[in-house]
């Protein structure tokens, strides 16, 4: 297990301890505040706690090494947990827009004043926790690590709209007694977008989805760098968990060796592994530089 997946692990260890206390704050300030949006978000919570489950569970599993049945590695596990975490994203938005619809038919008292306390706090809370997420998401390249960031984000801002329909509830009085539910109802929309933007991208790297244009100029730099490149031709990406496998043709002179073109295509995988760690394994084609295809 590399540097990355154990960053990566430990990160969603902490997600798991941040959903679990704050949905028991969530839940239990809701109940006795008066606030649906509350026990929404703390429902959405209490998902996430299970979704960032699978995110670990994912990380470990992706990170095994290749074996006989899967010479590639077990890396494409990981999108498969996002598919996954999607689905509590789509379920929680699903039953939080379900009871909001049915508070909003039902007469209730108005939410506590001191909620919006809480939720102003939890805001703060769950937007540290995307920003740290995210990053080591981004610094992972995990894509399971991504979904739950945006958990976290999402949460942030079903909160945030909590606490807009909890203010319009105690500023306006009798007959805005409901403003809050409008709210959960509103932050389940905007789960359900979330979710898609997540869903997208785990697609396009199981279906091995050109999108990694910025990685394929890095490869060519590089391997254009090593002596005895002509230059580079097709190059292609794809991603396996946090790791990506490189198929690459590069050209070099006519008038060499066998063995000589051999040793530069070494040259070149020993380049791209050692300034590109994220990079599984290369598989380099060496063509004559006057029979580019």
């Amino acid at each position: 297990m590399n540097e990355l997946t154990r960053e990566a692990i430990k990160t969603s260890y902490l997600s798991i301890l941040g959903n679990a206390l704050l949905a028991i704050a969530k839940g239990v300030t809701g109940i006795f505040g008066n606030s649906y949006a509350l026990i929404a978000d703390a429902i959405e919570s209490t998902t996430d706690v299970f979704s960032s489950a699978l995110v670990l569970l994912g990380l470990k599993y992706s990170s095994r090494p290749p074996d006989e049945n899967h010479p590639y590695g077990h890396g494409k596990a990981e999108p498969l947990i996002t598919f996954a975490v999607v689905g509590f994203l789509v379920i929680s938005a699903t039953v939080i827009a379900y009871e909001s619809l049915e508070h909003i038919r039902t007469p209730h008292q108005t939410p506590e004043p001191y909620t919006l306390i809480v939720l102003a706090v939890i805001v703060i809370i769950k937007e540290i926790f995307y920003l740290l997420v995210s990053r080591k998401s981004d610094e992972t390249k995990s894509s399971a690590l991504k979904a739950d960031a945006w958990h976290h984000r999402s949460d942030a801002i079903t909160s945030l709209m909590a606490f807009i329909g909890i203010s319009v509830a105690l500023y306006m009085g009798d007959g805005y007694e409901t403003a809050d539910d409008w709210a959960a109802l509103f932050a389940s929309g905007f789960i359900l977008y979330n979710a898609y933007l997540i869903l997208r991208p785990a697609l396009g790297e199981i279906m091995d989805e050109h999108m990694y244009d910025d990685m394929i100029a890095d490869i060519r730099g590089i391997t254009e760098d090593v002596p005895g490149v002509v230059e580079t031709e097709k190059c292609y990406v794809r991603k396996t968990g946090m790791n990506f496998h490189v198929d690459l043709h590069i050209a070099v002179s006519a008038q060499i060796t066998v063995k000589e073109g051999h040793d530069i295509a070494h040259n070149v995988k020993n380049e791209l592994l050692l300034k590109l760690p994220e990079i599984a394994d290369v598989l380099i084609h060496v063509e004559p530089d006057d029979e580019i295809i």
